[in-house]
């Protein structure tokens, strides 16, 4: 990993320590729009899955219980996340399905990794707000898409449909958590699409509490 690549991860496993141990439990309540990004993958028979930002394992657990002709793997920058998603894994009998592995999002060798270049699928939930190389992670996520496959991202959003104090207190909130929702994300998908020949969504769900989007290469 790059020097950002290792100073995040320090800080994440500083900030996971002893989150990860109650974070699916806490988020649940407000990172919206998890189970519609999973519900939407329509992963095809035999196909690849790649979460960046696994975390704790949640949404690749719900993923493979959906999906149970498809192979997953996921990447995470957190040694102790991983920790965590690992056991949560096992307990639930996908180890053969689900692999993981440490690694920086915005900068990744899927090949050394998991043992291959490309994936049906490549999601994003909740992970571009806390990686501070997010663009590159966009682009690195793209370029793991096999053709004819689709990136699916849902974060959060603008908030430009909420009240103004509920829109301050909130990013206040998310702050004291190193996030920081991508208010230019859409720009950064056009972007993207024309760069890798692209057409994408763009939903703003729960006036604007989050986004919502699918990128699908041609």
């Amino acid at each position: 990993m790059s020097s950002i690549g290792h100073s995040h991860a320090d800080l994440m496993d500083g900030v996971y320590r002893y989150q990860r141990h109650v974070y699916d439990l806490s988020r649940k309540y407000y990172l919206l729009g998890r189970d519609r990004l999973i519900d939407g993958l329509d992963v095809p028979a035999g196909g690849a899955v790649l979460e960046l930002g696994c975390g704790t394992g949640r949404n690749l657990i719900q993923a493979a219980q959906t999906f149970r002709d498809a192979r997953f793997f996921g990447l995470d920058i957190s040694a102790g996340m991983l920790e965590t998603a690992q056991v949560a894994i096992g307990k639930r009998d996908l180890a053969a399905r689900v692999r993981l592995a440490r690694g920086d999002a915005s900068d990744f060798d899927a090949e050394a990794l998991f043992g291959r270049q490309g994936f049906d699928r490549v999601f994003i939930s909740y992970a571009l707000s806390m990686i501070p190389e997010w663009r590159r992670t966009v682009a690195a996520a793209l370029d793991a898409v096999d053709d004819g496959g689709s990136l699916h991202i849902v974060d959060f959003g603008r908030q430009e449909g909420l009240p103004a104090w509920f829109k301050a207190m909130l990013r206040a909130w998310l702050a004291k958590f190193h996030v920081t929702p991508r208010d230019s994300l859409r720009e950064v998908l056009e972007s993207e699409c024309r760069r890798v020949g692209a057409s994408f969504s763009f939903d703003k769900p729960f006036r604007g509490y989050s986004v919502y989007a699918v990128v699908t290469k041609r």
